[in-house]
């Protein structure tokens, strides 16, 4: 981030405020329109205050989730080619300047590498200041063995093989991890968003053939907004669980 944190956390807690001031001025004119308006309901404003400032506050948090999982598609290919460059006799320093014209979320942090390079910084200072900078364990370790590697004076390109292979490794296990975990999902997604509100809005239509309540067409609209929710819901447990991993 460019921004130092004291900056970011003060634009935050100003936008935070202005947004839910402008929610709350919203709900507030609806409400009074419609005569529902309470001034109980003013309390509602510090509580949503305080949820959109957590929510501003952890969207770096969740940009870095987001980078992370960029990488983790591409750093076994990524490694690979970079294997493949080296062991073709390929210098390092053209090897990370082709990886980051092939491969955007891995070629971002080498192209970062190269840059400096060109710029008099040494390529073990400019790995070095990659590895402190990439979200992402597993690149982290291919740069620790491209680094270890220029120290020593060993192959690189053997070294990375090792690591590649393991990395390999660590995500079929992470892919079988989540096909274990789809079968309970699907499970309760077939009862949950599926039988319960079937059977439910069949019953629930048939109980007020016999009693005075009348089923009306607000409340199918609420049932069907709250079963939409559930499934939303369900699509993002089942996408986020899914592991970063393009096979």
């Amino acid at each position: 981030m460019e921004q130092r944190p004291e900056d970011f956390i003060r634009q935050t807690f100003l936008v935070s405020f202005y947004m839910s001031l402008g929610i709350f001025f919203a709900v507030f004119m609806v409400l009074y329109r419609f005569g529902g308006f309470h001034w109980t309901l003013l309390l509602g404003f510090p509580l949503l205050f305080i949820c959109m400032l957590f929510y501003l506050v952890k969207l770096p948090d969740a940009k870095i989730i987001s980078k992370q999982k960029d990488i983790s598609r591409e750093i076994v290919f990524a490694g690979r080619f970079l294997m493949i460059e080296l062991q073709s006799g390929v210098p390092l320093y053209n090897a990370l300047s082709n990886l980051s014209r092939n491969y955007p979320a891995v070629g971002a942090y080498s192209k970062s590498v190269i840059d400096k390079i060109d710029l008099g910084t040494s390529m073990e200072d400019a790995l070095n200041e990659a590895v402190e900078l990439s979200p992402s364990e597993d690149f982290r370790k291919v740069l620790w063995q491209i680094i270890n590697s220029m120290r020593t004076g060993s192959d690189i390109a053997g070294a990375l093989s090792s690591t590649v292979d393991q990395i390999a490794k660590r995500q079929q296990i992470a892919v079988s991890e989540y096909g274990k975990k789809l079968n309970p999902l699907a499970m309760f997604y077939m009862m949950i968003a599926v039988i319960a509100p079937s059977l439910g809005i069949t019953m629930l239509i048939i109980v007020s053939s016999f009693v005075q309540f009348t089923l009306s067409l607000t409340i199918l609209l609420i049932l069907a907004g709250f079963l939409g929710f559930v499934q939303f819901m369900f699509m993002s447990i089942i996408k986020f669980s899914r592991p970063p991993i393009d096979l």
